[in-house]
């Protein structure tokens, strides 16, 4: 090889310029264990187990491009919870591309959407010309393993004790790259659900793992699709997978001819993919383009019907050009396979929402509440509420906590449930861990954990209710 045939490395990504890598959504290089935090009000006795955040983190200052939340090394951490006292752990998941950047003391990899891969002369023969492995959108444990998720790839197997990473996975044959990062788990079978995506016919396929870890469906082609298109999320019922196909195309023309790899083509209009567990023919519906980052939840109806609730917005802000700001509510669809779709705004007010949550013990069932969160104009996306909606009595109720507040997760107890969720302080960058009832979240929490250092905000978590061996 000559010095010709050597890729020019790309310049440094300047900073300060990205709303993504400054304030509370800079990068935590720390890694830190620390027990008995700082407790403001009163942890639960009874209440054992931990929370775990997984997110975005760049081990180094970037290069090339950085595109949020699609960029970024995975961080994940973990609070426990025993007796009254808290712990606190985070680690790097070191994939491939992480330790050779650590071995280099510097980035090697350039963001998603600029192109360049390194060479050989520069990360050897196996890594040369791969881009980064990015499992850093959620953290799911099923079948044995705990798993750090990524977007469009296969996850990364952790360690329960100590977040040491194990190894990839495809979990049995049923993940490959273009794998969802949000499987969903039915609570009645056990079953991991899944859908994978790729930039090649057919495009999309859905894929089961049975409780022990083993997968009890292989990928399975989706009928129905002429295009690679971006499906970030999926909702589940005991009869269908639910895919929202909204019309953000991966165009790989416009990449080769230096564009942009994902298109907004509105024209295309959002499909809704009904997609039967028995493995029967897909049923499709269509109806007026929207995007759609995450589901709450989905259940069947005895009509046949099929409701979910999720998060619309107008179009992907961020991925697409348009004349006024993408903006978003916390909706109800009623979808019925031979008559369309009903839509219904659940919030009453102006805020964007996003990541609702439910119960995970209510998935593919009717629930009760949805937690999620609403974020003011700021460029930045800091997420500065959370809102609580109980769709039995009809009402909202609002927990502001002066802090970029980030996804509200649902923690069953013994003798009552609550929501956690962190939150940063923009003012000094100080991080916390907050408790609240699920009976009154808008008293504020009755249990407020200081945690060692400052946690990036974003994104997805998970309250594993084993107990914790880290609680100090």
């Amino acid at each position: 090889m000559t010095a010709s045939d050597v890729p020019t490395r790309p310049a440094p990504v300047d900073m300060s310029r990205n709303p993504f890598l400054t304030g509370v959504f800079a990068p935590q290089r720390d890694e830190v264990d620390a027990t008995d935090l700082p407790v403001s009000g009163e942890i639960p006795a009874d209440l054992r187990g931990s929370y775990l955040r997984n997110g975005p983190n760049l081990r180094f200052d970037p290069i090339g491009s950085y595109v949020y939340p699609i960029d970024g090394d995975a961080m994940v951490h973990r609070i426990g919870f025993d007796g009254g006292r808290a712990s606190y752990r985070n680690r790097f998941v070191r994939t491939p591309m992480v330790l050779a950047e650590e071995a280099a003391g510097h980035a090697i990899w350039s963001g998603i959407t600029d192109g360049y891969t390194p060479s050989a002369a520069e990360v050897g023969d196996q890594l040369a010309g791969t881009v980064r492995e990015l499992p850093d959108i959620n953290i799911v444990r099923h079948g044995g393993r705990l798993l750090a998720m990524a977007e469009a790839d296969r996850p990364y197997q952790l360690a329960p004790a100590d977040l040491a990473t194990l190894a990839r996975t495809d979990c049995d044959g049923a993940m490959f790259v273009g794998s969802t990062a949000h499987p969903k788990i039915d609570p009645s079978t056990g079953e991991l659900v899944l859908f994978n995506y790729v930039l090649e016919a057919p495009y999309l396929t859905w894929a089961v793992v049975g409780p022990d870890g083993r997968a009890t469906r292989e990928p399975t082609p989706v009928d129905g699709l002429d295009a690679p298109i971006m499906i970030h999320d999926m909702a589940l019922t005991s009869r269908y997978i639910v895919l929202f196909v909204c019309p953000l195309v991966f165009d790989i023309e416009s990449v080769m001819s230096g564009g942009s790899l994902l298109s907004w083509q509105p024209q295309r209009g959002t499909r809704i993919a009904l997609i039967p567990r028995d493995g029967t023919a897909v049923r499709w519906v269509d109806a007026d383009p929207f995007w759609v980052w995450h589901f709450a939840n989905a259940f069947d109806n005895p009509d046949g019907s099929v409701t979910v609730d999720y998060v619309e917005w107008t179009y992907p802000g961020g991925f697409a050009d348009q004349p006024t700001r993408a903006s978003s509510s916390l909706t109800r669809a009623v979808i019925r396979p031979d008559a369309g779709i009903t839509k219904t705004v659940l919030n009453s007010t102006e805020p964007d929402m996003e990541f609702p949550r439910v119960d995970d013990r209510m998935l593919t069932r009717e629930h009760h509440r949805i937690a999620s969160v609403a974020k003011g104009p700021r460029d930045s996306g800091d997420l500065d509420s959370l809102w609580f909606h109980d769709l039995v009595a009809g009402t909202e109720k609002v927990w502001t906590p002066g802090a970029a507040i980030g996804e509200p997760i649902y923690i069953p107890g013994a003798e009552r449930d609550y929501w956690g969720a962190i939150g940063t302080d923009p003012t000094d960058m100080t991080s916390r861990f907050y408790l609240l009832t699920v009976d009154a979240p808008e008293d504020g929490p009755i249990a407020t954990v200081d945690l060692p250092l400052r946690v990036p905000s974003g994104l997805h978590g998970a309250w594993l209710a084993d107990p914790s061996p880290h609680a100090g």
